[in-house]
This record gives C-alpha cells, structure tokens and sequence, in this order.
C-alpha cells in the first residue's frame, strides 16, 4: 500500500481549521501518497468532502489515525488518539511542545516521530513552512476587526452634513507579524495608529505602515528575532513612557508573547483605569495569561468603563483562508521529505532535526527537554 497521509477532524472546542485544502491535497497525490481523511474534517473551515477528489474517507478520527503514515494535526491529539497511532509513524502539527511532558512521553514511548512545527529553526528555508507566522498574520487581522468591531467610535475619519468626526487613536503593542498585520489593518480601515515594541529594528516597519513609533528607551532585542524579557527596571520606565499612549488612545491591541512561556503583563490596572471611557483593549495574548491585568480569556470583561476582550481561537474566526495559509505551510514541510511514495528523513537537515520533538522511542529536541525537566 502507498504511503498514507491522514487528515482528522479537530476535537477542541473552538478550533476550526484544516491542515490540508483541495489543491494542496493535490500535491500530495502528485508525490505518489494516498490521502486518508475523517468524514466531515473539514466542515468548520467550510471545505466539503466532495471537493477532495481521489481521498480515501474513515469514520472516525481514530480510524484516520490508525490508517495513516503521517498524520497532520493542527492542536495536539488527546492521549487516547495518540494511542492509536501506528509506532513508526509520523506526526506533524502544532504539537504545543513545552506544554505538556507527559504527551511528549508517550509519543515517545509509542515510538512516534513528532515534529512540533513551532520548534521550527528561524532560517530562511523554513519560511515558507513558518505556520506561526501565518498563522500571526490571520490573528493580527482578526485583532483589528475585533476593536473595531467593539470601539463605540469611528476608526476612519468621517465627514457628515454638521461636521467632521476625527478618526480613532490606535495603538498596537508588539511589532511582530501579528502585530503588524494588525497596524496595516487599523490603518486601512482609516485609524490613527502608533505601535509600540521592545526591540527597536522595528521601528522602521512600523513606520513603513504609516504608524507612529512610540519611543520608551528600552530596548529588548533578543535572539531568533524574539524580544528577550525586560528586567525589573527596564519594565518600569517601559510601563513609564508606555501608560501615556495607553491613555490617550480608543482602542488598544496587544500582541506581545515568548515561545512556550507565559505571556509577559505590559499594561496595569492603573494603565487600564487612566484609558478613556468606552476605550477597548483587544488582548491577543489572552490564552497564555494575557499582557493586559484583568484579562479573562475567551471573555469580555469591563474594568470600569474600559472593555476588554481577551479573544480565543482567533485564527479560527476565519477558518477558510487560515486553513489554506497552513496548509502550504505543512506541504512545504513534508514533501521534502516524502520521495517515491516513502518518507526518507535526513537528520542532517537542520530543518528537520530543528522541528524534531520525538523519535526513535526518545524526546530528542534539548530545549523541550529541559523545559519539561525530562
């Protein structure tokens, strides 16, 4: 039988999308693999199963599972799917790989080569394959719409028969691309918009996006062209310079997080309590602890007469282009590696080494293992 790729529907609650779209399943075939997916999978990303055409269909995510070679996954599976996994086979996703020692156990016990696309090495080979900053793009988006969406003012400037409105102050904390994505957003859509980041070789981008930069002295440029965290004094003359923007502005939209930590608290409760009445603050950051105090994620929450949104599942709010955009990304990841209808793993490939969470009945990526204490 040919090499099996298996594309299951997601089980947590809130997700919507599809690691796989009709012409990118394609491209498998054209390497000689058999595409085995659940009935339904792609029903929440709004792709029905007759537009897959030659694609073997299984019941049940188990049996996707069970009957595939390489599975790809967009959260992590549940123990009870892992289980199901044929040992030897391979499992490729956005696998949260410094979240939980005991999964990454028992792929390692059943023997399974996961590859953690968030482990991916920041090369530029690996751009195209980049999931999160796809997937950042499609959050900054959403993050946008969302504040204006909940703003009870104008973004764009408008001019009525008794006068003019002025347009809405933005600002939008974090330049990466989600942050980004969300300035050229607000801007479209007619804002004024300052952004605000920590490592100051952004300061051009946002600029380039017709924002204004908001200069606080502090400067956090790290590795891997993360931010690193700021010390103690650092954070309070950052917390300084930055509560004057906050309360100046209608709308305010944070992005900042750290790969596989907690995300960092930017703005304070006195922040929030000096900000404009029906100002809104859209919390990216919510799921891993927000970089607002008083966010509750997945909740709308007034402090005060300030809104905040602490959004979840945001990339999920537009499964169809989110799902096309990973899609690609996990492509260019596998086909490399899928030749004459077989995986052939090169482990002198520092793109597929560096994704490498498990393998050979071992957790294999340093990093993970020292943060779980493995």
């Amino acid at each position: 039988m040919p090499l099996t790729i298996g594309f299951a529907a997601e089980t947590l609650p809130g997700e919507r999308r599809l690691p796989v779209v009709p012409d990118v399943a394609k491209k498998y075939q054209g390497l000689g693999a058999r595409l085995l997916m659940q009935k339904g999978a792609g029903r929440l990303a709004h792709y029905r199963d007759d537009s897959f055409t030659d694609v073997a269909f299984a019941d049940s995510a188990a049996e996707t599972y069970a009957g595939a070679d390489i599975l790809c996954c967009v959260q992590p599976p549940s123990a009870e799917l892992i289980s199901t996994l044929k040992p030897g086979s391979v499992l490729v996703g956005l696998l949260q790989p410094w979240g939980d020692a005991a999964r990454a156990r028992l792929l390692a016990e059943r023997n399974i080569t996961a590859f953690a696309l968030e482990l991916l090495p920041r090369i530029s080979r690996a751009q195209s394959m980049d999931v999160l900053s796809s997937q950042a793009a499609v959050t900054g988006y959403e993050c946008a719409l969302i504040a204006a969406d909940h703003s009870p003012r104008f973004f764009p400037m408008l001019t009525y028969a008794a006068g003019t409105i002025r347009p809405a102050r933005v600002l939008v904390i974090g330049a990466g691309v989600a942050g980004l994505q969300a300035i050229a957003t607000a801007r479209r859509i007619g804002a004024m918009v300052e952004a605000y980041d920590v490592r100051p070789e952004t300061r051009e981008q946002i600029e380039s996006l017709g924002a204004k930069f908001v200069d606080t002295g502090v400067s956090a440029a790290g590795s891997g062209g993360y931010a690193r965290e700021l010390t103690a004094e650092e954070k309070a003359k950052q917390a300084e310079r930055l509560a004057k923007a906050v309360a100046q502005c209608d709308a305010l939209i944070t992005t900042a997080a750290i790969p596989g930590k907690k995300a960092p608290v930017i703005i304070t409760a006195d922040m929030v309590a000096r900000m404009k009445p029906g100002a809104v603050v859209v919390d990216m950051a919510a799921e891993t602890g927000g970089n607002v105090e008083g966010t509750v994620a997945g909740e709308k929450t007034w402090v005060g007469e300030v809104l905040i949104v602490g959004p979840t599942h945001i990339a999920s709010r537009m499964p169809a282009h989110a799902s096309e955009m990973l899609a690609k990304n996990y492509f260019n990841f596998i086909s490399p590696f899928v030749k004459d209808g077989a995986v052939a793993l090169d482990w002198d490939d520092e793109v597929i080494a560096g994704a490498c969470l498990t393998h050979g009945g071992e957790v294999r990526h340093a990093g993970v293992r020292q943060a779980l204490g493995l």
